[in-house]
């Protein structure tokens, strides 16, 4: 591996067309979106049980910042989205058949964050209108024609369990009607230009393929490869050099130049793990094998090899521990048929 496999490449300004954005952020916050749950008998104050929903922000926002670009993922996913919506509006501009698109320019955007796990009531078959209730949060902030909505539905599953399962009994019913009302409301907010509905979900085979039709883009992410790791590792390296946690002035020159190859290196050995994990390895080396306010780089990347090999043994021994809990279970219940 050569150092300059790894550095980013230099273009000609005179050579490139630049596309030039200048925003200006907003510094509030999140807002919380509150639902009352009338659905069952009052409290004992005769008030209705009052849950949060969803969290709102006005973009660009302060709080949301430089999150964009510290996303890191193979395949050109972030281009992939981008060019979506910039088609999307190119689409109007040019007068193309609504049906195809009907997006267009929008003087301010809102992101409301839709906490699904709090879309199903206590109260038995009360869940689907429970999502009504949210999705008529939805319709009053798109009825306002000078804003761009996007809904983020994390965890889209807990909403979207397959109606299969739960029609052959291994899932309540109530859960039928909480996908039926989703897919009801999302038919209904394809007449808005104004919206777009984004998800996600860590267990895809239980949504319901009613659902996934309705998506344009289905993006699959799985573990980050070498490349990527090496990148996020890298980022961390050049956040510490900029703070001055790590003195690159008191590495040797050699050890300078090696930087990239040993940290490819670590990037390979932690092949397989989450970008999740991957993000935090940075401090928990410093906080389990430096502990004092400056490093060397070599010391640094020496800590982070070894926090690396503690992720890899820890997950082998949670591992482990599952099997050996799965092949109680299975022998206590050849056991029983016994």
């Amino acid at each position: 591996m050569s150092r300059d496999q790894f550095m980013p490449a230099a273009v000609v300004v005179r050579e490139v067309e630049l596309s030039i954005h200048v925003y200006q952020v907003h510094d509030q916050g999140a807002v919380e979106e509150y639902s009352h749950d009338t659905t069952g008998p009052a409290t004992a104050a005769g008030q209705e049980d009052s849950i949060m929903t969803a969290h709102h922000w006005t973009l660009p926002c302060e709080e949301l910042e430089g999150v964009w670009e510290n996303l890191i993922f193979d395949n050109a996913i972030q281009i992939k989205l981008l060019e979506y919506v910039r088609t999307a509006i190119l689409f109007t501009d040019k007068n193309v058949n609504p049906n195809l698109v009907s997006w267009n320019r929008y003087q301010y955007t809102k992101l409301l964050e839709i906490n699904s796990h709090s879309l199903f009531s206590k109260w038995y078959s009360e869940s689907g209108k429970m999502v009504q209730r949210m999705f008529d949060q939805i319709w009053k902030m798109v009825e306002d024609e000078n804003a761009f909505v996007c809904v983020l539905i994390d965890e889209v599953e807990s909403l979207t369990a397959a109606r299969k399962a739960a029609m052959s009994g291994n899932e309540p019913s109530d859960s039928i009607r909480v996908v039926n009302a989703l897919l009801t409301q999302i038919d209904r907010l394809k007449k808005k230009k104004n919206v777009l509905i984004l998800t996600t979900s860590n267990i895809t085979e239980a949504i319901d393929i009613a659902f996934i039709d309705r998506a344009d883009i289905k993006l699959y992410i799985g573990f980050p490869s070498t490349l990527a790791i090496f990148n996020i590792l890298n980022s961390g390296l050049e956040e510490l050099r900029r703070t001055g946690i790590i003195n690159f002035s008191a590495t040797q020159p050699m050890q300078s130049d090696n930087v990239p190859e040993r940290l490819y290196e670590i990037a390979n050995s932690a092949s397989g793990m989450s970008g999740r994990t991957i993000r935090k390895l940075p401090f928990l080396a410093y906080a389990g094998y430096i502990q004092t306010s400056e490093t060397s780089v070599d010391e640094y990347l020496n800590a982070l090899q070894q926090t690396v090999r503690d992720e890899e043994l820890s997950n082998l021994r949670l591992e482990n521990a599952a099997a050996a809990a799965d092949a109680d279970a299975d022998a206590e219940k050849g056991t029983s048929r016994e």
